[in-house]
């Protein structure tokens, strides 16, 4: 079967453990490449949550615009909890994913959002860090079997 591709972007990441946690997650569930903005977390600090050394296997790669480098054939999907976001459970994962997460200390700006194809969010009680809602978006993807092409 074809292989389906997935990437990430991450919008002004707070820390590189952040990074390290994404990193390692990207790596479990074979995501092609990671995207980020910002310089709040020290690019030459060790990723010390990336336990796997995924950062050596999986593209990361610092951008101005996220807008700007998605990936031809993707499409640009916001993980924002907003109204009219679509719950996770309901989701249908395209074969071709690039999925976009705002800071932990902040939301995604609506510039964001508007350019997003679709937006969605994880129902839960409280809040998830950045590095838990990345391992649960592509698990997710995962086990609905969109890793292939089409939507499952």
């Amino acid at each position: 079967m074809k292989q389906g591709y997935s990437c990430i972007g991450l919008v002004n990441p707070k820390s590189p453990e952040n990074v390290g946690s994404v990193m390692r997650a990207a790596g479990c569930y074979g995501v092609n490449s990671v995207f980020y903005t910002g310089t709040r977390y020290d690019r030459a600090a060790k990723f010390c949550t990336d336990t796997k050394n995924r950062v050596l296997d999986t593209p990361l790669i610092g951008v101005d615009d996220l807008k700007a480098v998605v990936p031809v054939g993707c499409i640009p999907i916001a993980v924002e909890l907003v109204e009219g976001a679509k719950p996770l459970p309901d989701y249908k994962h395209p074969a071709r994913a690039f999925y976009i997460f705002g800071p932990e200390d902040n939301s995604l700006k609506k510039e964001i959002t508007e350019f997003c194809a679709e937006t969605i969010y994880i129902p839960t009680n409280g809040c998830m860090n950045l590095a838990a809602c990345v391992n649960v978006i592509l698990y997710d993807r995962m086990a609905k079997g969109t890793n292939f092409s089409g939507h499952l």
